[in-house]
């Protein structure tokens, strides 16, 4: 019973989160706001509220090592799984952005400072708050520095007329499908390490961060299809910018985060092995099967540590 809980709440959170960022997009479209603004920002901030329901309410549960490992591993999977895939299923990709340039600084900076923050042992809610203040530092810097706008991530049935109403109540519908689902996956997933005699980090580590992934693997996967490489790498690098500043943010203004940084050590490297690699493709235009190779490594490497 616990598993199918478990796979129903997963659900229930990537939908809730697919009709928060739809009418967020609306509402974005309908004040004219840049389709590269929304996709740097709605989209991809919206695909991180999984993690953020998730992780906020196993912090406010005391299961502080579910709250952490579920960012870890959403970063993780986020850049060797989905941009591995997304680089091996892409015939081609040539982003207009000038990716390394401009965006490699938001990929590096919270790792950075996550790895300072966590040298005490714990992410307090002063580190919280720092953390937070780096996604308005992040928003500031999209909405000042990126004018171009992005054409073909947006689905057509979004420019249909405006209804206040309709988008209210599907966001509603939204926030209450992703809150809901987040306790049910945290309990029965709870229930399921109990009973295999798992650690709630592995739980987290895996079965939710993989699960809460979805759905930046889902757009990044639509976005390569409409040949908007852009948008999928960019919402890779905004959800990983927003697991850190406003997932952990968030959860450790609720509970001081506890981690144990000796025990966890390979994976905190393989997160920041990941980081650097990605740096690396993007320096190099790595947008190909080469690059997919390098990433699905890392990602073959912390599944065989782990299990």
């Amino acid at each position: 019973m616990d598993y199918m809980i478990f796979l129903g709440a997963m659900a229930a959170l990537i939908y809730g989160a697919d009709f928060i960022i739809k009418e967020s997009e609306r509402i974005a479209l309908h004040f004219n706001i840049s389709h590269f603004v929304i996709g740097a920002t709605l989209v991809a901030f919206g695909t991180s509220l999984p993690e953020m329901a998730a992780s906020m309410m196993a912090a406010s549960e005391g299961k502080t090592d579910m709250a952490v490992a579920n960012v870890l591993g959403s970063v993780i999977f986020n850049i060797t799984l989905v941009l591995g895939l997304v680089f091996f299923i892409a015939k081609s990709m040539k982003p207009e952005r000038d990716l390394f340039s401009k965006d490699s600084a938001w990929i590096l900076a919270p790792v950075v400072i996550f790895l300072i923050m966590i040298q005490d042992g714990v992410i307090g809610r002063v580190d919280g708050v720092i953390f937070l203040f780096i996604m308005v530092s992040y928003l500031i810097f999209l909405f000042t520095s990126s004018k171009e706008e992005l054409e073909g991530e947006i689905d057509d049935s979004l420019t249909e007329k405006f209804n206040w109403f309709k988008t209210v109540l599907m966001l509603g519908i939204g926030f209450a499908f992703t809150i809901g689902g987040a306790s049910f996956v945290i309990e029965s997933g709870t229930s399921i390490a109990r009973n295999l005699h798992v650690s709630e980090w592995i739980i987290g580590l895996f079965l939710i961060s993989l699960g809460t992934s979805l759905p930046e693997l889902v757009v990044s996967l639509v976005a390569i299809k409409k040949g908007n490489a852009d948008m999928s790498i960019g919402n890779i690098i905004g959800s990983n910018v927003a697991n850190f500043s406003m997932v952990l943010g968030a959860s450790s203004l609720i509970e001081p985060l506890k981690i144990d940084v000796q025990a966890n050590s390979f994976d905190i490297l393989i997160m920041v092995s990941a980081s650097l690699m990605l740096l690396f493709i993007l320096a190099n235009k790595l947008y190909n099967k080469a690059g997919a190779i390098f990433l699905l490594a890392i990602l073959a490497l912390f599944i065989q540590n782990s299990f």
